[in-house]
């Protein structure tokens, strides 16, 4: 299970930034006109439709002007809300794409045919770095080893 989060977080580790970034844009652009419609459609009590859509129509051209309305007129309240109901749905939609872009597999992405298999040198503890018969690579079978030293060569014979 450890590799397919490794591998989401590999596969994303751009995607992250980006993300961030949008949700940024999200909070100032589309959140903080609509917490400040609904605050002044809210004034008299009761909810006023024409209310919120003159003030949206506004609010959406200026939204930098708005975060400071908000601020001043005390709609922090309805600013924080709005933004949390809008961040819950925001995160469902990033976890959903991050879980999708997880591995099938503990294998996928990794090269047929190459060392990519072992991790942290642990093919050395058979292999030798430096000489011996070619494998791949960096990747030598010692010919002074001890034991089993037979090779499968899988492939093809080239004739030029």
């Amino acid at each position: 299970m450890n590799y397919k989060i490794e591998g989401a977080i590999r596969r994303n580790r751009k995607n992250f930034i980006i993300f961030a970034i949008l949700w940024i844009f999200i909070a100032i652009v589309f959140v903080t006109p609509i917490a400040h419609s609904t605050f002044q459609a809210n004034i008299s009590g009761q909810f006023d439709l024409t209310t919120f859509i003159e003030t949206f129509g506004i609010c959406i051209t200026h939204p930098f002007n708005t975060l400071g309305e908000v601020l001043t007129e005390g709609a922090m309240g309805n600013y924080f809300s709005t933004l949390m109901v809008t961040t819950i749905f925001y995160a469902v939609f990033f976890f959903i794409g991050f879980v999708k872009s997880a591995p099938k597999n503990e294998f996928s992405d990794i090269e047929h045919g190459s060392s990519d298999w072992s991790q942290r040198g642990e093919q050395y503890q058979i292999l030798n770095k430096n000489k011996g018969i070619i494998l791949a690579e960096d990747n030598y079978l010692p010919v002074d080893k001890r034991g089993n030293v037979n090779v499968l060569v899988v492939g093809r014979i080239r004739i030029w």
